[in-house]
């Protein structure tokens, strides 16, 4: 009986490995086909490890598979070294099934409109990022360079990716021409705001919790990763007195704030607003 609560967690921890593995494989194929079918027909950039890899194919012979797997290899190498383990190998796994799908996909021009091509191109690779990201997984490249700026610094992981990947087009639009360059900016755009709308970590919000449960509450909280004030409330409807628990967290950790809260205290009344800045020590999860 006693090994009933290790054996189960055993199997959810396969099942959510399964699960991640499983994200970061779909993403993979989806980065694949939103450069070969959308971008590359039109000579546009995605940005980062594939939008040297396309640079390089547009102006020579090498396969753009094979420039693809050769350019994130140092830069997986150096993810690893900073990131850890678990979040290499997915992203090994991201950019061996990207190189496969680049070598088997058919060539397929879905769109003859190269602004059409780079706003969904941008999309699609955009989903593919922001999701490998949140399953604990990266597409290769400039992700894992974005990756290891974003873990020391608070900024958007999106922007942080459209700036890098801006450079490559200034040096596409000086080696073809301006339009392709501009077109290929619209969907680097284009996939910096999806992807923050995705990948959410850095994303800021203060729950104020109302609850007179404070003692079981304060001691369940303590262990999540930011602080915690208590303020004693006077309830002006009902004429309570009540206890109310403010944090600042994340959009990314709040499910697991929430569903801690309600684990409780049912009864927990949770306010939640955006948070534009904050000043002070704000310890970010790993």
């Amino acid at each position: 009986m006693s090994n009933q609560p290790e054996v189960q967690n055993h199997k959810n921890s396969l099942a959510t490995t399964a699960k991640e593995v499983a994200v970061v494989f779909a993403s993979a194929l989806l980065m694949a086909i939103g450069i070969k079918w959308f971008l590359q027909p039109h000579h546009l950039l995605s940005g980062g490890a594939a939008g040297v890899s396309l640079i390089i194919s547009y102006f020579s012979v090498v396969n753009l598979s094979f420039m693809y797997f050769a350019i994130n290899l140092p830069i997986l190498i150096w993810g690893y070294i900073k990131l850890g383990k678990r979040f290499v190998l997915y992203s090994v796994v991201s950019v061996v099934v990207t190189t496969i799908a680049l070598e088997l996909l058919p060539d397929l021009q879905i769109t003859k409109d190269p602004l059409m091509a780079g706003v969904f191109g941008g999309i699609l690779v955009a989903i593919a990022i922001g999701y490998s990201f949140k399953y604990n997984g990266s597409t290769g490249g400039f992700d894992i360079i974005g990756a290891i700026v974003t873990k020391s610094n608070d900024f958007p992981l999106g922007q942080v990716m459209m700036v890098m990947n801006s450079t490559i087009v200034i040096i596409l639009a000086f080696m073809d021409n301006w339009d392709v360059a501009l077109y290929s900016l619209v969907s680097i755009y284009i996939k910096g705001k999806v992807v923050d709308l995705i990948h959410v970590r850095h994303m800021k919000v203060t729950a104020f919790i109302i609850t007179k449960k404070k003692d079981e509450l304060t001691d369940a909280l303590v262990t999540l990763p930011h602080g915690l004030t208590m303020i004693k409330t006077h309830g002006c409807y009902n004429h309570q007195d009540n206890y109310m628990l403010m944090t600042v967290t994340t959009r990314y950790e709040l499910p697991a704030l929430r569903n801690r809260v309600l684990d409780v205290d049912p009864a927990a009344f949770i306010n939640v607003v955006d948070t534009s800045q904050v000043i002070g020590r704000f310890r970010r999860a790993t």
